[in-house]
């Protein structure tokens, strides 16, 4: 192997910069291995390792092109904007559509890299090649150009690349922990607005090293996963815009520049030739407290946008087979942002497979939530799939066989798949309608009793067991849409602080403002909203499947009700933690749910059958035993049996819900033998887990728009 062969000259002490290397070939000829280019030693690449990749002595340098006639390397000195050597690769550098080029005496904190390529133009194929532009390496492992959070780089700055020196070290410590599906309690997170508000007391705000100072919060509140919002470099600075004096941001970072490079401006430390360093230190510290680390994804459009994008990557290189073009040559906007990348031609499915495997081989991630991720299952005009190459290769991809892989199973076109994505059995959907049914039941809305009974029990309607396990990631609410607390706070959205007349963000929010809009000092009206959030959180915690909620919703974090704060980078965003020690009843309440969640292996999925013979799930609405349903109930008991997680005797929890606003009777079944009912929860009272309603073992009475959660306990004297 030639890595081995340089190695074996670097270790004799040959100086690899300025050494013609010659190797005799198999049929005694000699091959001259380097030559001169620009004045650099080169010789041909590693075609097979994508990006810039070191080599003793030097970096391979590996990038593909279908359409291209021509490929040059450009070097630059670190903010310079014209290169200081241009490299063009000769012919006999190709293999196919990819050039490889082994450069030799480059130090790499010296330089920074980008190419040139040169062929066809013609828009209205699709072709866009321009000799003149310097375009990022897609396999790129760092970004420059705009690396400082919210600062702008001069108007000429450009994106170079840098080459990675990976020397983690992971250890001996087996980082990937595989909590099991139906086990995750996700909790979904925005690096920079987790900790950026100064009431977060980090010594690192905003930062992957602020998020990690946080660990033993996350630990005490019972989170096993962490599901971060885009990490991948991205220009926060696009669409930059001041509006009423405020500095508007791409601050969600649904904008992707480069899918192999964290975004830079999450490092609390200067990581020069380095970067990834604190992510990956981030994430083996999460699984060595046994916490996941999932990221989310968006595979659906990148920041090049369409015909008035900037142009700095995919566009230059092969504009036709990345993008999903129109006839005509423009671009298809089925991600709601401007383009669409074309993810089941070949070469694009190779590339997002490539990405894939590198942060689960490099980063030891832990799985993958992709946005939009009904496009990933369109063809190159548009149209869906039914069996998407790119999802079944992803599937049953050997890399990613015990990563989590969860859909967003919807995208900006109209395609809704929530219940029909194609799976093979390996992909999970964020429930979009768990969200649905579920805020309109609990807000009291009539014909929803029997959806939400579905819900409840792991949407067996939409995944049915034996087609489709561990399917569903339930939720109420997340990172798009109002927080828990705005939910109850607002009727209607309030995003004018966007920009936009308020006309962006959903209408469709199903959520109810209990009287006032925003905030309120009438008393009713605020306990009634406490009461409704720890509803929402008891349902979430007591159905089956993996249970998703974002950060702060445990301790009443409001955005003041936008719906829609992709650019708000600013106190609408961040996390206030002045409001955990305002809101601490809730937060004890959220954190004693999980505990309660984490110890009935019967609420988070079908376990071994209950051995005093009831069935898995059974309902008892209001009544024992009554399964009847109409347009009128609002009152709902959903009892799951099965066995402990030591299957050492029954477990039976019966989760009980009156969405009315009058109280009502609740009737439990007559326990098995040597066991009793015990109220373990019950949301009316002023200290829920301590409930001081009087229950005489068979009845009592549930306070209007209350949830209580019965555990049946084995007698002591049977114990």
């Amino acid at each position: 192997m030639l890595e081995t062969e340089l190695f074996c000259l670097k270790k004799r002490g040959i100086p690899m910069s300025n050494q013609k290397i010659i190797f005799p070939s198999a049929a005694g000829r000699k091959l001259h291995a380097t030559e001169e280019i620009a004045g650099f030693p080169v010789r041909p690449g590693l075609f097979l390792m994508n990006g810039a990749t070191l080599v003793p002595g030097g970096v391979s340098f590996t990038i593909h092109s279908i359409g291209a006639t021509s490929c040059e390397l450009c070097l630059f000195h670190r903010t310079e904007q014209q290169p200081y050597a241009v490299l063009p690769f000769p012919d006999r550098f190709r293999i196919g559509n990819t050039w490889s080029m082994i450069v030799f005496g480059l130090d790499i904190t010296q330089f920074e890299y980008a190419y040139r390529m040169d062929g066809p133009y013609d828009p209205a194929r699709g072709l866009l090649f321009d000799k003149t532009k310097f375009l990022l390496d897609p396999y790129a492992r760092a970004v420059t150009g705009q690396s400082r959070w919210g600062e702008r780089p001069s108007e000429d700055t450009a994106y170079h690349a840098r080459v990675v020196e990976d020397v983690f070290d992971w250890g001996d410590f087996n980082s990937n922990i595989h909590i099991p599906f139906q086990d995750m309690v996700i909790y979904e997170l925005h690096v920079r607005g987790f900790t950026r508000h100064p009431s977060s007391g980090v010594e690192h705000p905003g930062t992957f090293a602020g998020l990690m100072e946080k660990i033993p919060y996350l630990k005490k509140l019972g989170i096993n996963t962490i599901e971060l919002m885009p990490v991948f470099e991205f220009d926060e600075l696009a669409d930059e815009r001041v509006v009423d004096g405020e500095h508007l941001l791409n601050y969600w970072g649904y904008n992707t520049v480069c899918y192999f490079a964290p975004n830079t401006g999450y490092a609390a430390a200067v990581e020069f030739n380095r970067e990834g360093t604190e992510l990956k230190t981030l994430i083996r510290t999460c699984n060595a407290n046994g916490i996941e680390v999932i990221l989310d994804v968006v595979f659906n459009h990148t920041a090049e946008g369409n015909e008035d994008g900037p142009f700095f990557c995919f566009k230059g290189m092969d504009n036709n087979v990345y993008y999903m073009l129109t006839p005509d040559g423009r671009y298809y906007n089925f991600s709601g942002v401007g383009n669409t990348l074309n993810c089941n031609h070949p070469m694009v499915r190779q590339f997002i497979l490539d990405c894939l495997r590198y942060w689960v081989v490099e980063y030891r991630v832990d799985g993958f939530r992709f946005d939009l991720a009904s496009i990933l299952g369109r063809d190159e005009d548009g149209g869906p799939l039914s069996e998407p190459p790119l999802l079944e290769s992803l599937a049953f991809d050997p890399i990613l066989g015990r990563v989590k892989l969860i859909a967003e199973a919807w995208d900006a076109g109209g395609m809704y798949q929530v219940g029909s994505f194609p799976s093979w059995n390996r992909w999970a959907e964020w429930n979009g309608k768990y969200r649905d049914d579920l805020r309109r039941f609990l807000k009291g809305d009539d014909r929803l009793a029997e959806a939400a009974v579905q819900r409840i029990c792991g949407s067996p309607d939409l995944y049915p067991p034996e087609q489709r396990e561990n399917a569903s990631v339930n939720f109420l609410t997340c990172h798009d849409g109002f927080t828990l607390y705005d939910l109850y706070a607002y009727n209607e959205k309030h995003n004018e602080r966007n920009g936009w007349d308020n006309t962006d963000g959903a209408n469709d929010n199903n959520s109810w403002n209990c009287g006032a809009e925003g905030e309120t000092d009438d008393p009713a009206i605020n306990a009634l909203r406490r009461r409704l959030r720890k509803n929402a959180f008891a349902v979430l915690l007591c159905s089956r499947g993996a249970a998703m909620f974002p950060a702060g919703d445990e301790f009443g974090n409001t955005q003041f009700g936008n719906n829609n704060p992709y650019c708000q980078d600013n106190e609408i965003s961040w996390l206030d933690w002045s409001r955990l020690e305002t809101n601490q009843e809730q937060f004890e309440f959220v954190r004693r749910m999980i505990a309660l969640r984490h110890a009935h292996p019967v609420l988070r999925s079908a376990t071994a059958p209950a051995a005093c013979g009831w069935p898995g799930v059974s309902l008892h609405n209001g009544k024992a035993w009554d399964a009847e349903m109409d347009m009128e109930t609002r009152q709902i008991g959903v009892l799951f049996a099965g066995r402990n997680a030591a299957d050492t005797d029954d477990d039976l929890v019966l989760l009980a819900i009156n969405a009315h606003w009058e109280p009502h009777e609740q009737q439990v079944p007559v326990p098995p033998d040597g066991m009793s009912w015990k109220l373990a929860v019950h949301t009316y009272c002023a200290q829920p887990f301590e409930p001081e309603t009087p229950f005489d073992g068979a009845a009592f009475t549930i306070g209007p728009r209350s949830v209580a959660v019965l555990v049946a306990k084995r007698d002591e004297k049977e114990a």
